[in-house]
């Protein structure tokens, strides 16, 4: 009777460790299945389509947003007022941000160096506007206005082509 015991425990250890071993096969199969990642997109739009359709807007956006008009009249302050203004000067800093972050995309960097400045220039300009847009910080808008300004003209200055 005692072998049929032994046999009997032994064969439910085997049972045991073959579920075991079974589930865990499942488990590392299920976690080894490759996951499919799409390959970059080569960049379709040219740097200056870039400008016209995306930066140019949005800069004029921010650089409209906040301003002091002075005349004979009086002073006129000018600065987002509704949800809807805040949020098209937000949108706009953002897309700032992300146009910096087309340029730096391979095939329209021009060169490593004053290329990659000038676009992490706009990124950080773009991010400032952003945060203080979001922030409904019109003074903070309004500052962010120079470093916006110098980090366009600088590049411009050195790559904008005549056409």
């Amino acid at each position: 009777m005692r072998t049929v015991y032994a046999l009997f425990g032994v064969s439910v250890l085997l049972f045991l460790s073959g579920v075991s071993l079974a589930v865990t096969g499942a488990r590392a199969s299920r976690a080894s299945v490759p996951v499919a990642h799409p390959a970059a997109a080569p960049p379709v739009a040219s740097v200056g389509h870039i400008m016209q359709a995306i930066v140019n807007p949005a800069a004029e956006q921010v650089f409209g947003a906040v301003s002091t008009i002075v005349t004979a009249a009086g002073t006129e302050e000018k600065q987002p007022r509704t949800d809807e203004e805040w949020e098209a000067v937000t949108a706009s800093a953002a897309v700032l941000v992300e146009s910096g972050r087309m340029l730096l995309a391979d095939g329209r960097v021009v060169d490593g160096d004053a290329w990659t400045s000038y676009a992490n220039d706009l990124i950080g300009a773009g991010a400032a506007a952003l945060k203080a847009a979001q922030a409904r910080d019109a003074q903070g808008v309004f500052n962010t206005g120079e470093a916006l300004y110098l980090a366009c003209d600088n590049c411009h200055r050195t790559y904008q082509r005549t056409e």
